[in-house]
């Protein structure tokens, strides 16, 4: 499938200042049908904002028919410019990432998903995914009950309560009082969710991951938990990796991301009934 590439500038107003924030479009397009429409996804990047293998992950998705919005995360401190895969561009990264507010971040995806909704080519169907911060930004994003899936890579600072301004990591099962961290809200989520790490990633260690799985489960949620035994952090940047690079199981893994929009996203489902589903106990 063809792809359009553009960009929208969005206003966005919280913590008492305006900014711009640009988000990145990479649609589908089909000769002949100009009345096509597809469903949305919105794409959150690492801490570099929209790099080139973001690009490219965007435009696998989009050639797959779905209009991929990717919205620069760090419009409250700088442009839409990406960060270089670089000791500065990580520092720089990391400073921002903890800098930036909860609030904010879910205005950049509230603001996000309004977008894809206003695009009449847009099917009104949306996921989301993402990789590293832009893991835990899908799945913080799936709170919201427009999004019906989310494909989350190697989710950071989920399990640790760190991702915003925070004074130390908390990797307690209970949540603490009136808790806005993520791993404390997977009950909002409506949707179904796919995790995906390495268990060699040293970012989420075994007990993060445990920790995140038991809530998910606590939860109510929906889910597909994935661990690959060789896979470290990062595992599917395919530029500048630092040697973690792993395209087999990239290729594994962006077929658990296509059966789940594919499945969720363009068939349409109607809503989940809750009842509890009889299972026969079979050989």
């Amino acid at each position: 499938m063809l792809i359009k590439e553009s960009h929208a500038d969005v206003q966005t107003s919280v913590d008492g200042k305006e900014t711009s924030m640009r988000i990145f479009v990479f649609h589908p397009t089909i000769p002949q049908y100009p009345n096509a429409r597809f469903p949305g996804i919105v794409l959150f990047s690492e801490i570099y904002q929209v790099t080139g293998p973001v690009a490219r992950f965007a435009r696998q998705i989009a050639g797959q028919g779905y209009i991929v919005a990717a919205p620069s995360s760090y419009h409250d401190f700088t442009g839409p410019e990406a960060l270089a895969y670089d000791v500065p561009g990580t520092d720089q990264g990391n400073e921002w990432k903890i800098k930036k507010t909860l609030q904010s971040y879910d205005v950049d995806s509230y603001k996000t998903v309004d977008y894809l909704l206003s695009l009449p080519t847009c099917t009104g169907l949306i996921g989301t995914t993402g990789m590293c911060l832009g893991g835990h930004l899908a799945l913080r994003a799936s709170l919201d009950p427009r999004i019906s899936a989310c494909v989350a890579y190697f989710a950071t600072d989920v399990h640790c309560r760190t991702l915003g301004p925070y004074t130390e990591a908390n990797t307690s099962a209970q949540a603490p009082p009136d808790s806005n961290h993520t791993i404390d809200k997977l009950a909002e989520i409506k949707g179904e969710v796919a995790m995906i790490f390495g268990i060699k990633d040293t970012h989420v260690p075994d007990a993060g991951r445990d920790l995140i799985r038991q809530k998910l489960r606590e939860a109510g949620v929906v889910f597909n938990f994935h661990e690959f035994a060789w896979a470290q952090h990062a595992f599917i940047r395919d530029e500048l990796s630092k040697g973690r690079y792993d395209p087999a199981v990239t290729k594994i893994c962006f077929e658990v991301l296509l059966e789940m929009f594919g499945r969720v996203l363009k068939t349409d489902l109607g809503p989940r009934d809750g009842k509890p589903e009889k299972i026969e106990h079979v050989c």
